[in-house]
């Protein structure tokens, strides 16, 4: 079977992991498809599987430009890689022994004659232009016509999959609020899978004073908050460990100062063992960042991308929930940050495992059903 994340950031590859290491237990033989930063990670963990690649999207945006506007000024190209892909699947079944399809987020990997899962944690696609109020316990949308335009849109295509896999909770502390929890699901089969990480907790003593910082997402904001970032820790006497997100290209070895060390990527056992043990974390409010420190138990500084209504979303329910400390990339100020953070009180909620064990028995029973006229 094939198993497919997005290219965009490297959340969509890390949260496959764990699906794909639950595949490989009950005996399903893996065939991964990505490039670029995604197939180096994916590689690293699984350097035995078959890898095919997978055209990417690799949209640009030019500085100054809100990711959101961005996207919309890219929807054309969106469209045409999306058709792209279905065509792309469609020669890739008949070129491998493709029997069954995971893809995450990515539209086009749909294929009538397969079982198909698309995985997503954005049902209800938040523009940044609508508004919302909290009913019982899930915040519900409302008010938006262009969020309403965009859900009918979403639907459209995750209606052409079998299944949809939704990576995060049913009910009760939902790691991603509106997002997953939209007043009507699509109409097909929807799955909550429960909370995804490839990191396991480890009861190991935290050091004190000890700053980890992870940087991600699209360029250039990317560049952008690394520069603020290593302006202000370049003066800070602070212990500090700051991983760039750049998979596939060679550590640095440039010097700043005594006690900060930088890499462009760290292997997944050292990265869990760093985000174990640093009393202070940074990093961006990814989805995938979210379930991971939640995963660990740690709470964290979070910065969400500039634009990316997700992470503003996130950043902004998270703290809400007071899971997570929020603050923006504009003006960032490390000192203050780190000052207030220490005075918030901050408890994350207990998270039940997921039942991604019977999600993989029930695909795999599925796909072994042959074609599906």
């Amino acid at each position: 079977m094939l198993i497919a994340p997005l290219d965009w950031g490297l959340g969509h590859a890390t949260r496959c992991i764990p699906i794909i290491n639950e595949l490989i237990r009950q005996g399903a033989r893996v065939t991964i498809a990505a490039s670029g930063g995604q197939k180096t990670l994916l590689y690293e963990q699984f350097p035995l599987l078959e890898f095919i690649e997978i055209p990417g999207y690799e949209l640009s945006f030019k500085r100054g430009l809100l990711l959101k506007w961005a996207l919309i000024l890219r929807i054309k190209v969106i469209l045409k890689q999306i058709k792209k892909e279905n065509k792309w699947l469609e020669e890739t079944v008949k070129s491998h022994e493709i029997n069954g399809v995971i893809s995450d987020n990515r539209y086009g990997l749909f294929h009538k004659k397969l079982y198909s899962v698309f995985i997503t944690h954005q049902l209800n696609i938040q523009s940044g232009w609508g508004y919302h109020v909290n009913i019982g316990s899930l915040p519900l949308a409302v008010g938006s016509w262009i969020d309403k335009k965009i859900m009918k849109w979403n639907y459209r295509f995750i209606m052409k999959f079998s299944a949809c896999w939704i990576p995060d909770l049913a009910e009760n502390n939902s790691l991603s609020g509106m997002l997953s929890h939209p007043a009507i699901l699509p109409p097909i089969p929807v799955k909550y899978i429960g909370i995804l990480s490839r990191f396991k907790k480890e009861e190991k003593k935290i050091i004190s004073n000890y700053l980890l910082i992870l940087i991600s997402g699209p360029e250039p904001q990317r560049t952008d908050f690394e520069n603020i970032l290593l302006g202000q820790l370049a003066i800070s006497n602070m212990q500090s460990v700051v991983v760039r997100g750049l998979p596939g290209t060679a550590n640095s070895n440039s010097f700043v100062r005594e006690g900060l060390k930088i890499y462009n990527h760290l292997p997944a056992d050292k990265l869990n063992e760093l985000m174990n043990r640093s009393e202070f974390i940074i990093a961006r409010s990814g989805y995938s960042t979210i379930m991971d420190l939640v995963t660990l138990k740690r709470n964290a500084i979070l910065v969400p991308t500039p634009g990316q209504t997700e992470q503003e979303y996130l950043a902004s329910y998270m703290q809400e929930k007071k899971w997570m400390f929020s603050v923006q990339q504009k003006n960032f100020n490390l000192e203050n940050v780190l000052s207030t953070y220490q005075k918030m009180r901050l408890e994350l909620p207990g998270i039940p495992e997921s039942n991604l064990y019977q999600l993989v028995k029930d695909f795999l029973e599925e796909i072994s059903n042959g074609d599906r006229d």
